[in-house]
């Protein structure tokens, strides 16, 4: 008898044990996504955005993409009246972000970090805004914060592809940041395939 009480009593330990961790990681999602520096999206106001639209053009850059980068730093050596131009980084498709057209705000593009899945909001890590000619825009990248770099980026629609440069000088050396973006995904592809 006491055997079974001692099951019983473990049994009953285990089912508040488990709704309570359960209750746990809701409370910690939410104040995770409130205490992020970044701007959060959860999934219903992702749908939201994305049923406001108009019909995508066929030249349209939403989608999901991989992003891989390289950086390259000119400096002149020491006793050296020739500047040497290395590659320091190069990371090959480092991550998966979404970019999609946003109508509720200033920016004409959001861009969705998609890292992780599954997660209650998702962080808005950066924004592309049109130049007159429409292959150009300026992205910015957000740091924590409240910190951004910026970046000049060239649409080429026939490869699906983004490419974007920036600049900083330090010291004596010249770092050159290039990003490249290869869509992956895209809501045409979906349509044509009938998903």
């Amino acid at each position: 008898m006491k055997k079974n009480r001692g099951w019983l009593f473990l049994a009953l330990a285990a089912i508040l044990l488990s709704g309570c961790m359960q209750k746990l990681a809701q409370v910690s999602s939410k104040a995770t996504s409130k205490l992020s520096e970044f701007e959060q999206v959860d999934f219903h106001q992702l749908i939201k955005r994305y049923m406001s639209k108009e019909s995508s053009s066929e030249n349209d850059m939403e989608g999901i993409y991989s992003v891989s980068i390289v950086i390259e730093k000119k400096s002149k050596p020491l006793f050296s009246s020739q500047q040497q131009e290395r590659v320091i980084e190069r990371k090959e498709n480092y991550a998966t972000v979404a970019i999609l057209r946003d109508h509720r705000s200033k920016r004409e593009f959001m861009e969705i970090s998609l890292e992780k899945e599954k997660q209650v909001s998702y962080p808005v890590r950066g924004e592309f805004t049109a130049m007159n000619d429409a292959n150009i825009m300026i992205y910015k990248h957000f740091e924590p914060k409240g910190v951004y770099t910026t970046y000049t980026f060239s649409y080429d629609k026939d490869r699906d592809m983004l490419e974007g440069v920036r600049t900083e000088v330090n010291g004596k050396a010249e770092f050159t940041y290039k990003l490249v973006y290869l869509k992956l995904q895209s809501n045409e592809m979906n349509l044509s395939n009938g998903k």
